[in-house]
């Protein structure tokens, strides 16, 4: 029986189709292509080659470029404005709130991100734990440690814990860690997927018995 959810935010809480994440995407390799001096199709495919196997950008750079300016970073990567094309959710805020058990935010991204989301979608007070990259030490999920330290912060267990994202690799490392894992994929972009998978947050409710 499933005891506690851990959600992801970006693509997760709301739907891709608002672009919020892509546009993130597409700063970041700007950013890259400027910090490496390559052109942009360059950092794309660098950015695809190595995210998988750090996590994030960021891990990536720090470990293996020596980079330093993380503040910078997101700031060009998560600007003022950045979620303006979200609105208020009633249908998700009445979602969250009928949800028959406690509830928290995991996520790659910087709180300021986070917060900025979740006050455009109005549920920011809904949450009370959001766990973000500097929280977790810019080591971020699929990081087995930091899925085990947001268990044990929250104080709950991995097999009664649901954890819902959009990245395959991110919930294959909390099923990794014999957590229960949902990919949440409106778009059906990964169909190979071989485990649980969801379209709408409201299936949720089917996987919590």
């Amino acid at each position: 029986m499933i005891k506690y959810i851990l959600f992801d935010m970006d693509n997760t809480l709301y739907s891709p189709r608002f672009k919020v994440e892509d546009a993130v995407g597409e700063r970041m390799n700007k950013f890259l292509a400027d910090f490496l001096d390559i052109p942009i199709d360059e950092a794309v495919r660098l950015r695809q080659t190595h995210v998988p196997k750090y996590g994030t950008t960021m891990q990536w750079l720090v470990a293996e470029k020596g980079f330093t300016d993380i503040d910078g970073m997101y700031a060009a990567a998560y600007p003022d404005g950045e979620a303006d094309s979200l609105f208020p959710d009633p249908e998700l805020r009445t979602f969250l709130t009928q949800l028959p058990v406690p509830y928290a935010i995991l996520t790659n991204s910087p709180m300021e991100h986070v917060h900025r989301v979740l006050d455009r979608l109005a549920v920011r007070d809904l949450f009370s734990h959001i766990f973000d990259i500097r929280w977790a030490g810019l080591k971020g999920k699929p990081s087995a440690e930091t899925f085990r330290r947001v268990l044990e912060t929250v104080d709950a267990e991995p097999e009664t814990t649901l954890f819902v994202d959009d990245y395959p690799l991110f919930v294959e490392g909390f099923l990794n860690i014999g957590g229960k894992g949902i990919l949440i994929d409106e778009e059906n972009r990964h169909p190979q997927w071989p485990h649980a998978k969801i379209r709408e947050l409201t299936e949720l409710l089917e996987f919590l018995d």
